[in-house]
C-alpha cells in the first residue's frame, strides 16, 4: 500500500475554504477578506500613507499586490501607479476580481506566492498575508523579494515584546495566540534590507495587538 504524502503547504485548500465558508465574514453571495480589509479605522491610515508614497514617485511604480483578497484595498491604490498587478491564490476570487475591477493599468493573476514565479515590479505590497503562512512558505517567498526595490509589509503583531516567527500551519489563524508575529529581518527569514521605515501603526480597539506597516528599501 502506497503511503499518502502529506502536502507541506496546504495554503490553497485553506484559503479556498475560508472564502467558501465565509470564515472572515461577509455573505455567501460574495467574497470578503475580513474587517482588516474593510474597517475604515484600519484601512484609511494605510491608504493615506500608501497613496503618499506612490504619489511621491509620481505614479511611475509598477506595484505587485501579493494576496490582494477581495481587492477593497487595491482598488483604491491602482490609480496612483503605472501598473498594478494583483495576485491571490484563490482562483475563483481572482476571476471575480477580473469581472468587477477593470482598468488599463490593472492585471490579476492567480499564483501561489511560495511556489510560483512572481511578476516583475518595482514595489511589493504584502498586507496581512505572511501572518497566515507557515515559516517554510515565508522562507520560499523571501528568496524572491530581493529583486524588488521596495517592499511594503503590513503585519498583525502583539502589543508587548514578543518572540518573532514562531511557526504555524497555514490557514485562518495567525501567530498572535503564541505571542508571536512575523519579523522578516529575524531568523529564520533574515531578509537583508538597505533601509527600514515605519509607515503606520494601528492599535486595535480590543487591545489584541497592533497592525504595523513597514517600508523596506532593498537597494
Amino acid at each position: 500500500m502506497t503511503k499518502k504524502v502529506k502536502k507541506p503547504w496546504p495554503t490553497k485548500d485553506a484559503m479556498n475554504q475560508i472564502y467558501k465558508l465565509n470564515l472572515w465574514g461577509g455573505s455567501e453571495f460574495d467574497f470578503y477578506s475580513g474587517s482588516g480589509s474593510h474597517d475604515p479605522d484600519i484601512i484609511n491610515p494605510f491608504l493615506d500613507v500608501l497613496t503618499a508614497f506612490l504619489e511621491l514617485h509620481n505614479r511611475t511604480l509598477t506595484v505587485c499586490d501579493l494576496g490582494c483578497g477581495d481587492f477593497n484595498i487595491g482598488k483604491q491604490l491602482a490609480q496612483f501607479t503605472k501598473k498594478y498587478i494583483a495576485v491571490d491564490i484563490v482562483e475563483s476570487l481572482i476571476e471575480r476580481n477580473k469581472q468587477i475591477h477593470q482598468a488599463d493599468n490593472l492585471e490579476f493573476h492567480c499564483l501561489d506566492l511560495a511556489k510560483d514565479k512572481l511578476p516583475k515590479a518595482d514595489c511589493i505590497i504584502l498586507r496581512q498575508v505572511l501572518q497566515h503562512l507557515s515559516n517554510l512558505e515565508i522562507i520560499s517567498l523571501v528568496k524572491k523579494l530581493e529583486h524588488y526595490k521596495f517592499i511594503i509589509l503590513t503585519e498583525h503583531i502583539p502589543l508587548a515584546p514578543f518572540t518573532p516567527n514562531k511557526d504555524i500551519i497555514s490557514g485562518q489563524g495567525i501567530r498572535l495566540k503564541q505571542n508571536s508575529g512575523v519579523n522578516l529581518l529575524e531568523a529564520p527569514f533574515n531578509l537583508e534590507v538597505k533601509k527600514e521605515t515605519l509607515l503606520d501603526e494601528y492599535i486595535l480597539n480590543d487591545k489584541k495587538g497592533r497592525i504595523v506597516t513597514t517600508l523596506y528599501k532593498m537597494f
